[in-house]
Parts: structure tokens; sequence; C-alpha cells
């Protein structure tokens, strides 16, 4: 599978693997289905109460479908519901977090290449593109990564002092040895087993042990962890 660099501006270069077509296509699907439940929940409700909707009901139906996509990414950085259920995510990149703006471009070319010729520009755009990108993600500067951890990857060791690191984490110091063994397990099972709701929960509680705050994937959250504690502790003596 593909993937693509991304330079952060935490000074940490991240590797993804970009969303397949496949997973793109049945995340669509899924946000689609809830458009149709949502539409199935007012008209039975209407039927159940025999109220006539007029304008002003027709206008509450739609607004919400309209507006599914560009607030689900907004509130769920890069994510709607369906992309959540498939582990992908909208990701800028030059590194910087995606914003409002980004996600409305997405939206607003949307029914061009999506809905009025079935998927087919956007589908012919990523095949072509090589970066996982149709015209909206063109014109956003974004594109659409898998967040699932990658089977290649090496068990994670303990990491051998380098006097040319950046920390990117300071934090991480508050973290005992014992933690520090802990995340490395827990980090080394995750990958081994393709565990990322592991990951996830052990990115979160050290996120909360030491206050930081990021939108790195969680693996390599854990990963650049394990490297500042390593390279403060060496520097500390």
């Amino acid at each position: 599978m593909s993937t693509i660099r991304i330079h952060t501006t935490q000074n940490v270069t991240l590797e993804y693997e970009i969303a397949s077509v496949g997973d793109r296509i049945v995340a669509a699907l899924l946000d689609y289905l809830l458009y149709g439940v949502w539409v199935l929940l007012w008209v039975v409700l209407a039927a159940q109460l025999n109220l006539n909707p007029g304008p002003i009901g027709i206008f509450l139906l739609i607004l919400p479908t309209l507006l599914y996509f560009p607030a689900c990414e907004l509130f769920f950085n890069g994510q709607s519901l369906g992309k959540k259920a498939r582990h992908i995510r909208v990701v800028r990149l030059d590194g910087t977090p995606a914003g409002l703006g980004d996600y409305l471009l997405r939206w607003l070319l949307r029914p061009i290449e999506i809905v009025a010729f079935s998927g087919a520009i956007a589908l012919l755009t990523i095949i072509i593109n090589g970066r996982g990108q149709r015209l909206g993600d063109l014109a956003a500067g974004t594109t659409v990564v898998s967040l699932r951890p990658r089977a290649q990857h090496a068990t994670p060791a303990a990491y051998l002092p380098d006097t040319n690191y950046q920390v990117v984490f300071p934090q991480a110091a508050q973290l005992s040895d014992h933690d520090i063994a802990l995340i490395r397990r827990l980090l080394q099972q995750g990958l081994q087993r393709n565990n990322y709701l592991l990951l996830h929960e052990v990115a979160n509680k050290v996120k909360t042990l030491t206050t930081i705050r990021t939108d790195l994937p969680d693996e390599t959250f854990l990963q650049t962890v394990l490297r500042d504690h390593t390279h403060l502790v060496s520097a500390g003596g």
C-alpha cells in the first residue's frame, strides 16, 4: 500500500499508509446509511404524530445531512463516524492541523465528484493522483490516511541515546521507569496484534499523566515519548 511522509510542526516526521479506496468507500456508505436512518426516523415520527413537516420541518431534516461531513470532521479531528469505524482520517500534507476551511473545501466539491457522477470522478482522481487525494483534497491540501498500526513496524526496543536528538515532549521526564516499561510492553503488544484500540487507550493514559496535548497518531506519539524519556534520562546523568 502507498505511503506518504508528513513533517509536523512538532518536528516529527510521520509516515502514513494512504487509506485504501475500499476503506473510503465503506466509510462513505456507513455515513450515507446514517443519513438514511436520520430520514427514516423523521418519516416515522411524522407518520406517528400525523404531522405535516412544512418548510421548517424539511429544512430541519436536510440541515444535518448538509453539515454532517464538515461538522464531524471538525469536531472529531478529521473523521466522520464512517471514517472512525474504518480507522481513517483526513490530514493536511504540510503537517499543520486541518481546519474548518479545509473541511469546507472538501465538502463543497463533494457533490460534484461524488454525488453528481456516482463517485467516478473521485475514484479516478484518487487512483491517478497516487497520494489518496480526490479533487476536494487537492483543493484543501489534504489526504485521507489509515490510522491502523503498520504491520512492518519493528518491535519497539530500548532506544539508544542520540546526542543530536531533539526532545519533542519534555513532559516525558515525569514518567517513571515502571511507566516506560509498561508503555513499551503495551506498545509491543498493540503492534503485534494490530490492536489500535489498546494503543489509543495507552496514549490517552500517557497524555493524562503528562498533560501532553498533541494530534500525533497514537503509535507515533508513544514511540516519541519513549525516545524523549530515554534522551532526558541519559542527559540528566
